[in-house]
C-alpha cells in the first residue's frame, strides 16, 4: 500500500497536481511534515501514542486523526487508503462538501469465507466500516478486477461506483540482471512481504524443503515482522528446522526499494504463496526484474501473473504441488528464460505515469470541470 500511495502521488505531481499524504505519527522523532519532492508533502498527524502499535489498535484513533486532518487543506478531493483512513476521512469529506474516494488494499474476511485462511479475526467495527465505506464513498478505486469483485459481493458496493486502477512498477529500478550473468550453483528463491500468516510463508518453506536436494535453492525471506504476530518469525525458523532446511532459509529483514530490486533480480524464482492478495505488487516487481514467479491462484495474483506465460499460478496449497512447479522452473533453463522474457515484456505495460493518469481521470469525473481543466 505504501508503495502504491507514494508512486501515484509522485506521478500525479509530475502531471502538475499538488498532493498531500496524511499519516499517523508513530515516533516523536517524526517531523510535522516532510517534502517528498515537488508538489508532494507528507504530513504526520498526532493520533494515539507516538509509537508503533498493532494494526488492530488503530481503530481507537480514528476520531483523533479526523480532528487533526480537519485543520489542514483546503483540498479538492480526499482519497483514503485502507479502512482506518476511510472511517476518519469520509465524514470530513462530507462536512467539507468534497468527494471521497476509497481504496481498501485488503478487505476483512469473516470466518465463513475462504479468504480468511491465514488472517487474524477482524473486529466487527472493521467489517461494518468497510461495508459502509463501500456504500457511501463517491468512488471505490480497486487495484484489480478481483478486488472490485470482492467489494461488490462481500461489501455490497455498487459496480457503477467502482473503477479499477492497476498499480505500476518502476522499470528502471526493477530490471533484469544486466550482461546476462547467471546465478551460480542452486542460487536462491525469494519471498518478500510482511511477515504474517496471510502471506503463506509456511507454504514457501515446506515447498522448498520438498524440492530435490540437487536443485534446492536457498530460500530468502525479506520483510518486516508484523507487530500483530509476535513470535511468528521464530515459528517459521522452527518449521524450517523440522523440515531439515534450517540452514537453507535466510531471513534478511525489511529491504529498501533499491536493495529489494537487487535481491529480486538475482533470484532464480520468486514465490508469492499468499492466502489472498488484492493484486500482488511483488509479483509485478519480480516480472520487471525478469524473474519467473510461482504464485498462488487467488485474488489479483491471477491478473499479476499470467499462468504459463509470465509465471506459474498454482491452484493448490499442497507443498508437493508447489515443489513440483518450482522444480520445473529450476530444472528447465529454456522454460525459465521464456517466462522471464515474457514477464519483463508484460511488466513494461504497467508504469506509474499510466496508473496516475487513470487515477486522475477517475478524480476528474467527480470534480467540477474547472478543477480538472
Amino acid at each position: 500500500m505504501n508503495v502504491v500511495v507514494r508512486h501515484q502521488a509522485e506521478a500525479l505531481a509530475a502531471l502538475g497536481h499538488h498532493v498531500e499524504i496524511l499519516t499517523r505519527r508513530s515516533s516523536p522523532d517524526m517531523p510535522a511534515e516532510r517534502s517528498m519532492g515537488t508538489r508532494v508533502t507528507l504530513r504526520f498527524l498526532d493520533a494515539g501514542p507516538l509509537a508503533p502499535v498493532p494494526k488492530g489498535d488503530h481503530e481507537s484513533f480514528i476520531d483523533e486523526f479526523r480532528a487533526r486532518a480537519d485543520a489542514l487543506g483546503p483540498y479538492d478531493i480526499i482519497h483514503s487508503h485502507h479502512w482506518f483512513s476511510g472511517m476518519a476521512m469520509l465524514p470530513l469529506a462530507r462536512a467539507l462538501g468534497i468527494p471521497h474516494v476509497q481504496s481498501f488494499h485488503s478487505i476483512a474476511a469473516d470466518e465463513a469465507t475462504p479468504l480468511s485462511d491465514g488472517e487474524r479475526p477482524e473486529s466487527g467495527g472493521r467489517m461494518a466500516g468497510e461495508a459502509w465505506l463501500a456504500r457511501e464513498s463517491d468512488l471505490i478505486v480497486a487495484v484489480s478486477a478481483a478486488e472490485a469483485d470482492t467489494v461488490v459481493h462481500r461489501l455490497g458496493g455498487s459496480p457503477a461506483h467502482i473503477t479499477v486502477v492497476p498499480p505500476g512498477v518502476d522499470g528502471e529500478l526493477f530490471h533484469p540482471r544486466r550482461g546476462g550473468a547467471g546465478t551460480t550453483g542452486t542460487g536462491y528463491a525469494v519471498v518478500a512481504g510482511r511477515l504474517q500468516p496471510l502471506k503463506g510463508l509456511d507454504l514457501a518453506i515446506e515447498a522448498i524443503a520438498a524440492v530435490p536436494a540437487a536443485l534446492r535453492p536457498e530460500l530468502v525471506i525479506a520483510g518486516d515482522a508484523s507487530a500483530d504476530y509476535d513470535g511468528y518469525l521464530d515459528e517459521l525458523g522452527r518449521l524450517a528446522t523440522r523440515h531439515g532446511i534450517g540452514d537453507g532459509v535466510r531471513f534478511v529483514g525489511p529491504r529498501s526499494r533499491l536493495d529489494l530490486a537487487e535481491l529480486l533480480r538475482g533470484a532464480r524464482v520468486v514465490l508469492v504463496p499468499s492466502h489472498s492478495e488484492t493484486f500482488g505488487l511483488v509479483a509485478l516487481e519480480a516480472a520487471a526484474s525478469g524473474v519467473p514467479v510461482v504464485a498462488q491462484g487467488t485474488g489479483g495474483l491471477r491478473e499479476a501473473v499470467l499462468d504459463g506465460d509470465t509465471g506459474l499460478v498454482i491452484e493448490s496449497r499442497d507443498p508437493l504441488v508447489w515443489a513440483g512447479a518450482i522444480t520445473e522452473v529450476l530444472a528447465d533453463p529454456a522454460l525459465a528464460r521464456r517466462l522471464s522474457t515474457a514477464a519483463r515484456a508484460r511488466a513494461e505495460v504497467f508504469d506509474w505515469s499510466r496508473s496516475a493518469e487513470a487515477l486522475l481521470d477517475a478524480y476528474c469525473a467527480l470534480l467540477p470541470v474547472p478543477v480538472c481543466a
